[in-house]
């Protein structure tokens, strides 16, 4: 799941370093809002803005820790 992940972010926020460990603080509105889409989509599951926090978009471990959340 992380492999997929780091493609998804990869292919739709070339410009964002992925692996940083203060992934959020390069995250501007739209980029989160990117990334919730198309992470809803891929792995069917629903992100609210309750689920927009620093915690879950501060790096890579952090998203795919929230995506595996959903999915229980």
């Amino acid at each position: 799941m992380k492999e997929k992940i780091r493609t998804i972010l990869e292919e739709n926020l070339p410009l964002v370093d992925v692996d940083s460990d203060f992934l959020f603080a390069e995250l501007s509105s739209l980029d989160i809002t990117t990334i919730m889409m198309m992470l809803s989509d891929e792995f069917h599951v629903t992100l609210g803005a309750d689920d927009v926090t620093p915690r879950n978009f501060r790096s890579l471990d952090s998203i795919v820790a929230l995506v595996e959340s959903k999915l229980k």
